[in-house]
């Protein structure tokens, strides 16, 4: 690659920084090829051409999300290498709740200055995501934005496509009184509440590289430990359970993103003793003296994701959870009354 400006350079984006980000990259990328990858990445435009086979009425799902202020904790500990599955995460745990199966991804990185080696290291995480969802990596963007980011510093969005039938298409409205609700238990915190988190423990001036017993690692540990993926397990209890909808617990906790999962006039009925809270959870209530709705309301308190699935079918749907390598259990169960999420 011939293409150099020296004033380009002189202003603070080196073009040739990444060009060589590209070249560091494209090993990662290559680990999330899939059938249906048209083009590789580089090219103006990433192409895909889906199986339809099977499918009668093809409807394509999207979704897009960033990792959000976690990032401070990717740069206080100077580590990059986890986010991205963050970033990959939160899109695809979103579109699979409409019980689509991702295609494709693409990322965008906008950093204040372009080091080559940690782009690379960020797409090895967007890489990572994407091979533990099935789908591909085919493009994204790298930004160089002297002045408006600082050079130690950096933004990171995504975005992911998914296909389903139409006829497959999970619907909120058949939830039912007597259903069942599954939790889909959660790694920690994922990358939802960050700026309560960061203000809890003063993330910029406390020390998180140290051992806290009650975490079992640091805090700077336990808060990078990347969202959990459930597209592969989910697909498989699609496969197995009549499921009727899907919950992604990310901001606003249960209070918000339960219902969302329901028909008006049904509640989700969960068994609080049920929960199997990890302790991050605990250390934040108690270190932030937080009213305890304000936690079910903020975070995902252990359940990442949450399954309705027909009373008849929970153990098939369990069973089909369990062997895909999440521990799932039931925690509650859809009743009618207009509270829509009720903690016993």
């Amino acid at each position: 690659m011939k293409s150099h400006s020296e004033s380009y350079k002189n202003a603070g984006v080196d073009i040739t920084a990444g060009y060589k980000a590209v070249e560091l990259m494209k090993t990662h990328v290559q680990r999330t090829m899939i059938p249906g990858v048209v083009s590789g990445i580089g090219g103006f435009g990433g192409l895909f051409q889906p199986d339809l086979t099977g499918i009668k009425t093809p409807v394509l799902v999207s979704g897009t999300d960033g990792v959000g202020t976690k990032l401070k904790l990717a740069f206080l500990m100077d580590k990059h290498d986890t986010v991205g599955i963050d970033c990959v995460a939160m899109c695809v745990n979103d579109v699979i709740c409409c019980g689509a199966r991702p295609l494709f991804f693409l990322d965008y990185v906008a950093v204040g200055k372009n080091v080559p080696e940690r782009v690379a290291a960020i797409v090895s995480g967007v890489a990572e995501g994407c091979v533990q969802s099935g789908c591909a990596l085919i493009g994204g963007e790298t930004a160089e934005m002297p002045g408006f980011y600082p050079a130690d510093e950096y933004d990171l969005a995504g975005y992911c496509t998914g296909l389903v039938d139409k006829d497959e298409i999970l619907d909120p409205a058949s939830v039912k009184a007597g259903d069942v609700m599954i939790a889909l238990p959660s790694s920690g915190v994922h990358s939802n509440g960050f700026s309560l988190v960061r203000k809890v423990f003063d993330v910029e001036h406390a020390d998180i590289r140290s051992h806290v017993d009650e975490l079992g690692m640091s805090l700077g540990e336990a808060l990078l430990t990347p969202t959990r993926i459930y597209v592969k397990p989910v697909l498989s209890m699609l496969g197995s359970a009549h499921v009727h909808s899907l919950a992604h617990i990310t901001g606003g906790g249960f209070y918000e993103n339960i219902p969302r999962s329901l028909p008006e006039g049904l509640s989700a009925c969960i068994d609080k003793s049920t929960l199997r809270t990890p302790p991050i959870f605990d250390l934040i209530e108690k270190t932030g003296h937080i009213d305890r709705r304000d936690m079910f309301n903020t975070f995902n308190m252990g359940v990442g994701m949450s399954a309705v699935v027909d009373k008849n079918d929970a153990d098939k749907a369990l069973s089909a959870l369990r062997d895909a390598g999440v521990d799932a259990y039931v925690f509650g169960e859809i009743v009618s009354s207009d509270e829509r999420v009720i903690l016993r």
